[in-house]
């Protein structure tokens, strides 16, 4: 590990910095952080970064650029031997779902419950995106028609009047779930994060565990899960709560039957619309058939599905799929009988259908670019 200082392109209220800055504190690695507005990003480090702005982004001392949370982790988790990364084959799966789930499964309600509440929410949201504007008299103006673009966005996600009910409806279950299981350990899997913690934490701080409405809902209906979210922005592990627990995960490979229990409730909306994306990126594969080496887009359409009878219509995004099959090729290596084990477990918790979902094309991060092979 290098002990001079990386520079953490992000902003307090980014979601995937959230999840890299976390790493990068439990990991122990020094850094400073500068938004996006510095003008050396502007010219030089977009450049080496894909072309493209993306957050969060980092420099090593030597000058090589990383961008997208997950490649951050990866790097970092390379050369400390994979630190984060449970030994054990039950857990070390687990830890990738759920980073899956986390980073793209949780988009709805953090989406909904950012911008559509413009009362509790407006003023905090202006401030925070003043810090991605150049500095000047005219960041305020900037910043308020980035957030009118980021609240239109919001309804490509499955945010609109039609499913807001159901989002709040099933955040709540989700929210109780996790705080069920956070009252047992103090991390996704035992006494020390997980990839699959870093996974979670980016929705459940960037935007549930900091604006203004998501919060006060947490700290009403979820305060183990808002420990959680503090324990994860601590260098320490933090373990006030829980008297003579080691610093280690679970022993014996095991699985929470509270970790099964939350899995079930964020199954009810991950599983139904990773079917759905997958049906409509590989139709959409099929009839468009990408070079090897293109770029694969943000979304590339929208699949439509239910949620408990409520119709939602969202983007289909194919990065869901590139974090989903780490999980896969994992299930795929490890020794029948634990495959047995989890599939049983996955099946039960109605993610069973879910795991199987595959895209006709794999895709891969190169010079800080997702491309199709």
């Amino acid at each position: 590990m290098t002990t001079d200082p990386i520079t953490l392109y992000g902003v307090p209220h980014s979601l995937y910095t959230g999840r890299a800055r976390s790493y990068l504190i439990k990991a122990g690695i020094p850094y400073r952080e500068v938004p996006p507005s510095e003008p050396r990003y502007q010219t030089e480090i977009i450049a080496k970064a894909g072309g493209k702005l993306g957050l969060p982004t980092i420099e090593l001392p030597d000058g090589r650029v990383i961008r997208d949370g997950a490649s951050i982790i990866d790097f970092f988790e390379e050369k400390s031997g994979q630190a984060f990364s449970p030994a054990t084959p039950k857990q070390r799966f687990f830890s990738l779902l759920f980073d899956a789930i986390g980073a793209e499964g949780l988009l709805r309600p953090a989406m909904h419950f950012r911008w559509n509440f413009e009362a509790e929410n407006l003023p905090y949201l202006i401030f925070h995106f003043e810090m991605l504007m150049p500095p000047g008299p005219q960041g305020k103006v900037m910043a308020e028609k980035a957030a009118d673009r980021m609240r239109a966005a919001a309804r490509a996600f499955g945010v609109n009047e039609d499913t807001a009910a159901m989002v709040e409806a099933l955040y709540a279950e989700q929210l109780a779930a996790m705080d069920a299981h956070f009252a047992t350990t103090p991390y996704l899997l035992g006494g020390r994060p997980s990839i699959g913690d870093f996974g979670l934490y980016a929705p459940m701080f960037g935007h549930l565990g900091r604006d203004p409405k998501a919060l006060e809902l947490m700290c009403a209906s979820g305060l183990r899960v808002f420990r959680w979210v503090e324990r994860m922005g601590r260098q320490t592990s933090d373990l006030v709560e829980f008297q003579n627990r080691e610093e280690t995960y679970l022993p014996d490979d095991a699985i929470p039957e509270t970790l099964l229990a939350l899995l079930k409730v964020l199954a009810i909306d991950f599983a139904p619309e990773t079917l759905a994306a997958a049906e409509t990126i590989n139709a959409w594969l099929a009839e468009n058939t990408p070079e090897s080496g293109s770029k694969v887009e943000r979304s590339v359409g929208f699949c439509s599905f239910e949620v408990r009878g409520t119709a939602v219509s969202a983007m289909a995004q194919p990065y869901r799929f590139y974090l989903l099959k780490r999980a896969q090729d994992e299930l795929a290596a490890m020794g029948e009988e634990d495959r047995a084990d989890i599939e049983a477990m996955l099946a039960e918790a109605g993610m069973g259908e879910a795991i199987k979902a595959s895209l006709t094309r794999q895709m891969d991060i190169k010079d800080n670019q997702e491309i199709w092979l």
